[in-house]
């Protein structure tokens, strides 16, 4: 009988503790690698992240550039060295750019990193420590175009609302326009007033991507695509007589100002945006596969932005009776969404169904110009098949051609669109949308437009998309 060697076990308790130590070190090295490539940038640059503005003590924050090469943010050093952040286009790029005092936000928060950071030359750093005198941070050249911000700003004027406007198959941010807005150079004297909010306006809010309104006739872009889905070969078939009111039961849906739209196929209706077709409609559609599509549109999910925004709601389940039925189809009820979030939607339709995410940061440099780093577009996915979007874009266009979008006509340029008037409250005017693409054959440019209690979005808001088309082919020569 062979005895145990006590030797041998003691090996093998030697070997089996060194294989787990060996495989804790390449798990702790395959974390430090997955950190430094993936997540070190967002932890170090979290607003919670007190350490980061230690930096400030060594860095002169960087300045926040337009695409188009203005100075949209920068840091003044006085003769006493004292430094101020100053924004020369004052409230025009406020949402946007953001404010770095009172909390930081926008592209002050999202490129705190990079603005706190400093890739001067070697030679220049080590002469700036000896001399004791700051390095100059990087600074961020935008997407934000300044014709596009200033066009945008202009057209909505004074009334409340919001623009967005993208590049369609890149996901850059051409402008981004919240009203009523602040000087973010006053911030600090108009802080207290500007949080009490004592006039309702909501100042600091910023509409295009926290804003939360009901999509009104917008939402048919949904509700068309899910009867495409379900009737893929006999869509042509659908009609309707349209006498400016639609009675179901106890229950009444009325066209916009009651207008008689008379006989119409789902292209016309589409076009003419007839409350009354497509609330009968949306009776005849699977409730269940609405909310499925809804939410493959990103109702109810997180949005690839990278920006504070509010998540866009859409509540109608199986259960739902006739009247939610009827108010959800026609973009009313309890669904909700934000102007970005409209964009995206109608950007990817422009796109072939391709959704890109959305991004302010062009690219990072440094004191002397030099790119250190560059911000590549990235897609999010699919929302809708090539056919569809192709379909949607038809549909679209007949809104500008036959339709509600009638301000969009013009021999320069070819449009896509769909008008939106969504009420809120019985007592105001309804809230006024467009969202559309330019050209509609061969989208570069995507708007998504509301104006707070507006009125028709055939009158208040398509106007100011013709506005913005119109800057941006005249600007680039077409």
């Amino acid at each position: 009988m062979k005895k145990n060697n006590p030797n041998l076990k003691t090996n093998r308790n030697i070997l089996r503790f060194a294989y787990i130590v060996v495989g804790l070190f390449i798990c702790v090295i395959a974390y430090m690698a997955y950190f430094v490539q993936v997540r070190s940038e967002s932890v170090i640059n979290n607003t919670y992240n007190a350490r980061l503005n230690l930096f400030s003590d060594r860095m002169v924050r960087g300045s926040i550039m337009s695409s188009d090469g203005q100075v949209l943010a920068q840091t003044v050093v006085g003769e006493d060295g004292e430094e101020k952040r100053e924004y020369p286009f004052g409230s025009l790029f406020a949402h946007a750019v953001g404010y770095s005092d009172n909390g930081k936000t926008g592209l002050e928060a999202l490129a705190n990193f990079y603005l706190l950071s400093s890739h001067v030359n070697l030679v220049e750093q080590v002469t700036n420590q000896l001399a004791d005198v700051k390095n100059p941070g990087d600074s961020i050249v935008t997407t934000l175009d300044t014709s596009l911000q200033k066009a945008a700003s202009d057209l909505l004027g004074d009334r409340k609302g919001a623009v967005v406007v993208m590049e369609p198959n890149t996901g850059k941010i051409l402008a981004m326009i919240s009203k009523p807005g602040f000087d973010p150079n006053r911030l600090s004297e108009d802080w207290d007033s500007l949080v009490a909010d004592e006039g309702g306006e909501a100042r600091l809010l910023n509409r295009a991507s926290q804003g939360l309104y009901p999509p009104g006739s917008t939402f048919k872009i949904v509700t068309a695509m899910e009867y495409l889905r379900e009737h893929p070969d006999d869509y042509q078939s659908f009609t309707f007589d349209c006498a400016g009111v639609y009675q179901n039961g106890e229950y009444t849906i009325k066209c916009y100002h009651s207008n008689v739209h008379g006989h119409q196929n789902l292209k016309s209706a589409f076009a003419n945006s007839c409350n009354g077709a497509f609330a009968k409609l949306g009776l005849s559609l699977d409730k269940k596969r609405l909310k499925g599509l809804s939410e493959e549109l990103l109702f109810n999910q997180e949005l690839p932005l990278s920006i504070a925004y509010s998540k866009s709601s859409y509540e109608m389940n199986e259960e739902a009776d006739t009247w939610e039925t009827l108010q959800t189809s026609i973009g009313q009820g309890k669904t909700q969404i934000t102007p970005m979030h409209n964009a995206m939607i109608v950007s990817s339709v422009a796109n072939g169904g391709m959704l890109m995410k959305p991004y302010m940061i062009d690219r990072v440099e440094n004191a002397a110009g030099e790119t250190v780093k560059k911000f590549m577009p990235g897609s999010y996915g699919t929302l809708m098949s090539a056919e569809e979007a192709e379909m949607l874009t038809d549909f679209m266009r007949g809104v500008v051609n036959e339709g509600t979008a009638s301000a969009l006509r013009t021999d320069a340029y070819t449009a896509a669109g769909k008008t939106g008037s969504a009420e809120f409250d019985k007592n105001k005017e309804t809230h006024a949308w467009f969202v559309g693409f330019a050209p509609a054959e061969s989208p570069e440019i995507a708007v998504s437009i509301l104006v707070e209690e507006g009125g028709s979005g055939g009158k208040a808001a398509a106007p100011i998309a013709r506005g913005i088309f119109d800057t941006y082919f005249s600007v680039r020569g077409k």
